[in-house]
């Protein structure tokens, strides 16, 4: 398959699938981040965020899996190897065991922040490809973590 089976311009829907898959490298290390978040969380918050991160790890799975779909109906293969996520990705592993409970909050709201910066990009570009599919997608993905930021802002008090 490739972007002319769906009436899309191959070489306008590059830009996009590039995008796509330095998305979907940032996602895998947000992903991993959040499994660590919830796995080695402690203290008087341990009840509340061990299911959030747990919500949020879920979601980001779920999420991984259609960008990387996306990419392959655009007729092009997604990125699939650690090496790659870690070489690619602008959001960088940390070590979460003994992290405490607000700075995990930071933390994911700083990859949050990154994953909205590059979803406002692929709107660009995906409307610039008149790619709709992947542009809806993307909207989505990003107005959830909109939410989720403000939830997260709020739990730990920010403005």
């Amino acid at each position: 398959m490739d972007a002319k089976e769906i009436s899309l311009n191959e070489k306008e829907v590059k830009p996009v699938v590039d995008l796509l898959n330095d998305y979907l490298a940032n996602y895998h290390i947000h992903y991993q981040k959040l499994r660590g978040c919830h796995w080695n969380i402690k203290g008087q918050n341990f009840f509340t965020l061990h299911v959030k991160f747990e919500e949020l790890y879920t979601n980001a799975q779920l999420t991984i899996d259609e960008i990387a779909e996306r990419v392959l109906t655009l007729g092009k293969p997604p990125h699939s190897r650690f090496a790659d996520y870690i070489s690619e990705s602008e959001i960088k592993e940390i070590d979460t065991i003994g992290m405490k409970d607000l700075d995990m909050v930071d933390a994911l709201l700083d990859d949050m922040a990154k994953l909205i910066e590059i979803e406002r990009e692929l709107l660009e570009a995906t409307d610039k490809a008149g790619d709709d599919g992947s542009n809806d997608m993307v909207n989505r993905f990003m107005q959830f973590k909109e939410k989720n930021t403000w939830m997260l802002r709020s739990f730990a008090g920010k403005k």
